[in-house]
Formats: structure tokens, C-alpha cells, sequence
């Protein structure tokens, strides 16, 4: 059994904010997999369906973003779930807009959600999907809570599509092939 969560803040100000590719990503793999998040459990909004033939669970933690750890480790203790099978899709500003970078284990890097998810859970051994969202120019939280340029939006939905696939390759073929074929995803790469 996996934990997929995606993290992200609830409520219409956040929606589809740089911040959220997390929860948007989520939305698209239960949209996919035929899953919805309509419960509402462990501090978040929770659903259950299969990737393959491996039941998973979807969580978006609706604790705001910097506790993010509180509903993650929630979850995760109610289901027994070890580190290596909670797979954490979020928004990372050291990569620009268009690109995914999957990683085994890793420190926070500076994201409070991560930092909270690390030490609820006591470990930083968990799979993650980092989606780009580029640096800020200026002022840090302006940037993470703003919205996508109208250029970059579509750049984000084939970068949203690749993540979700990701996450499934990640539960179906394993992270050692996933990172192989996604770690070098570029959104501009694609064609629409």
C-alpha cells in the first residue's frame, strides 16, 4: 500500500497558486485513477483507489502548508505505512517552471511542508516528485502564494500530466525506472 500526498494550502485564495502543484497534481492522478478526495480524514481530504494492482492512498493536508507533518504522519501511523512507500508531490523553487526532479530521500531544502513532514515522520527517507516553479524575483512568499504568468500555465499542465505520471510509474514499474525517465522532463520539450 502507498501514501501519495499532495501538499498544498485549502481554500479558493490558494487554488492553482505556484505553492499548490502539489494538491493540483493530486486532483489529476484521483481525476485519472478514478479516485476522488471526498473524505475528509487525518486533517486532510482523503480517497483511496489502485495504480496497477496496489491500493493507494491520496491525501491533501488541509493543516496549511508549513504543518503539513501533523496529517501526513496521522495517516501514515494509522496504516502502518513505511516512509518508503509515501510518495510526496510538492513545488520546489530551485527548479524553473517545466521541469520534475524525483528523488529517493533529501533533506527539506528550505520548504517548511517538507520540514514538517521530516519530523513528524522521523526520517527524510521518503520518495518525492518536486515540480518546478521557479525562483522568486523578489519577495519569497509573494512568489509561492501568486498565481502562474498566462505563459507558463500551459507549460505547468504538461508539467502537472508528467508528475502525475510519475507518481504511477513510481508505484507500477519502481523509483529506480521513474527517476530514469522523468528526472530529465522538460515541459518545453513537448509538444502541445
Amino acid at each position: 500500500m502507498y501514501l501519495i500526498v499532495g501538499l498544498g494550502n485549502p481554500g479558493p485564495d490558494y487554488m492553482h497558486t505556484r505553492h499548490n502543484v502539489g494538491f493540483d497534481c493530486l486532483d489529476m492522478l484521483a481525476s485519472d485513477i478514478g479516485a476522488s478526495l471526498d473524505r475528509t480524514r487525518f486533517r486532510g481530504y482523503f480517497g483511496e483507489g489502485r495504480i496497477g494492482t496496489e491500493k493507494v492512498l491520496l491525501l491533501k493536508p488541509s493543516t496549511y502548508m508549513n504543518l503539513s507533518g501533523e496529517s501526513v504522519g496521522e495517516a501514515a501511523a494509522f496504516y502502518k505505512i513505511p516512509p518508503e512507500n509515501i510518495i510526496l508531490v510538492y513545488d520546489d523553487i530551485s527548479l524553473e517552471v517545466g521541469r520534475l526532479r524525483i528523488r529517493k530521500k533529501g533533506s527539506p531544502g528550505g520548504h517548511n511542508g517538507i520540514k514538517s513532514v521530516t519530523a513528524h515522520l522521523g526520517t527524510d527517507l521518503f520518495p518525492r516528485v518536486k515540480i518546478g516553479i521557479g525562483g522568486p524575483q523578489r519577495d519569497l512568499v509573494r512568489h509561492v502564494l501568486g498565481r502562474f504568468q498566462p505563459e507558463e500555465r500551459e507549460v505547468m499542465d504538461r508539467t502537472l500530466t508528467a508528475a502525475k505520471d510519475a507518481v504511477i510509474a513510481m508505484v507500477r514499474t519502481g523509483i529506480d525506472s521513474a527517476i530514469s525517465e522523468y528526472n530529465s522532463f522538460r515541459a518545453e520539450q513537448v509538444s502541445s
